[in-house]
């Protein structure tokens, strides 16, 4: 049931993560054998969205407002307006520079990986348990402490030296100035309800929206040659 294309047990660990190294989130414990769009139905990233309990997003790119953001991905995701690939097979000036600064931040997550392994050695070998809710726990603890630390350090995560991670601490960190400044942040008090069967399929079908997604990626070409197009 696990095992994977390489024809070992495999189990995967799908997550989001910023450039900082701080993991947003983490989804274990789909089978190996699994591709990325077999991952994409499983996961729940999505759910507060449909449900309406995400928080509230705007932004504005070349003059447009969006009230959804959305993640850097490759190719093979499908055209939905939360993911943002890069053009394949660019061509203009426009299209070359998007899709160089697209992969280049879309490596952050690889870098991440690249921390939490070196770190703990535990889930960079081969899992001895055969109990899957172990393995969970296990591979959750680890992500919890990796962001204890990035919280505490990520001022000196923008470059690092993956070997400074390994069975040591972080020779090159620097402390974080990014302490509660005890500025006051928008909550919401109480349960929220979840909205009713039409509302989760306005929600879900605005995820899923391609033309916000043809919308989106063009003005981040546009907005990415105005900043960077003259270097």
């Amino acid at each position: 049931m696990y095992q994977g294309r390489s024809k070992t047990s495999t189990i995967i660990l799908e997550v989001v993560a910023s450039q900082d190294l701080w993991i947003w989130h983490a989804f274990f414990g789909t089978p190996g054998s699994c591709n990325d769009i077999n991952v994409l139905q499983r996961l729940p990233v999505f759910s507060d969205i449909c449900e309406g309990r995400a928080p509230d997003v705007s932004f504005n790119v070349n003059r447009n407002t969006y009230n959804m953001g959305y993640y850097l991905t490759d190719g093979i995701y499908p055209k939905w307006a939360t993911f943002i690939p890069a053009i394949k097979h660019p061509q203009t000036g426009k299209h070359k520079l998007f899709t160089k600064k697209q992969e280049s931040y879309r490596k952050d997550v690889e870098r991440a990986f690249g921390v939490l392994q070196a770190r703990f050695a535990i889930i960079r070998q081969p899992g001895l348990a055969w109990s899957i809710e172990i393995l969970w726990k296990i591979v959750m603890a680890c992500i919890i402490m990796h962001n204890m630390i990035v919280e505490d350090e990520r001022d000196g995560y923008l470059h690092y030296d993956a070997s400074e991670f390994i069975n040591d601490q972080p020779q090159n960190v620097v402390g974080s100035s990014n302490g509660n400044n005890n500025q006051p942040f928008p909550v919401r008090n109480g349960r929220l309800d979840r909205p009713n069967l039409s509302g989760y399929m306005a929600n879900r079908n605005n995820v899923r929206d391609r033309e916000t997604h043809i919308a989106l990626k063009n003005d981040l070409v546009e907005h990415i040659w105005g900043r960077f197009g003259n270097e």
